[in-house]
């Protein structure tokens, strides 16, 4: 900060003249240096009054943003998730007694299509298709059809569902490859088991896709790659049921190279 002088002051004298000047100089560079600070901060100021109204406005469109976020997840999209996971009660419970072997195409038609007044799994999908209920009405709905061998659907709504659970992510790649299969076009069948492989490592989804994908490879005369993953069995994954009999799988793999 510069120093208050009285008049008529006069800087003491030193043995060198030079120094004298060498601090008067110094005073008059912090002088100019704090001139141009007031400077800058009188242009900062005079642009803020001068744009005023256009910062208001942002100010505002950014809390009518964030409050409408927030009111959309507290007004609408918790109500419509909840809504979601009531519909799928009914349709979720006629897959599991479908899956326990009790008139099954019949529970699973019910499923898809709903009873009791409740929505099917693909209405699910349709209505509530954004809320994690609607995403897995996806997996129950490709399973469903799977298993009632409406193999394109079942691709279809398969396709559609997204997890990061270490085993319902691997076994809807890996029903997209029986769907394949069943479909008969083995290249796209080997492909969804290569990604039911590598979405999870597990004992029990990894083993049960290495084998899939490494039949298939066989079938499409790949038997390296087919050799590679009866292998990785054997290495990996020695107490599956898989594993019981690797060697013959090895064996063929070996002989057809």
């Amino acid at each position: 900060m510069a120093t208050y002088k009285k008049r008529g002051y006069k800087p003491k004298a030193t043995k060198e003249k030079g120094e004298t000047l060498d601090a008067l100089e110094q005073d008059s560079t912090t002088a100019e240096v704090f001139n141009t600070l007031d400077e800058g901060a009188n242009k900062a100021e005079d642009w803020v009054a001068g744009n005023q109204k256009g910062i208001f406005i942002l100010i505002g469109v950014a809390a009518v943003i964030m409050l409408g976020y927030l009111g959309y997840n507290k007004f609408i999209a918790e109500p419509k998730a909840e809504e979601a996971m009531n519909e799928m009660y009914s349709s979720q419970k006629y897959f599991d007694e479908a899956v326990d072997g009790v008139g099954k195409d019949s529970l699973y038609n019910l499923a898809l299509t709903g009873g009791g007044g409740k929505l099917g799994l693909t209405d699910i999908v349709d209505q509530y298709g954004t809320t994690p209920a609607g995403n897995l009405a996806n997996y129950y709905a490709g399973m469903a059809y799977l298993n009632t061998k409406d193999y394109t659907n079942a691709v279809k709504y398969l396709g559609d569902f997204s997890t990061d659970d270490a085993v319902l992510g691997p076994i809807a790649k890996g029903g997209m490859g029986d769907a394949f299969v069943q479909l008969e076009q083995l290249p796209e069948a080997l492909e969804y088991y290569e990604k039911a492989i590598a979405a999870s490592t597990n004992d029990y989804t990894t083993p049960m896709y290495l084998l899939k994908a490494a039949n298939v490879a066989q079938s499409l005369g790949k038997s390296d790659k087919a050799l590679k993953y009866y292998m990785r069995i054997k290495s990996d994954f020695k107490t599956s049921d898989q594993a019981k009999n690797i060697d013959t799988f090895i064996g063929r793999a070996e002989s057809s190279k």
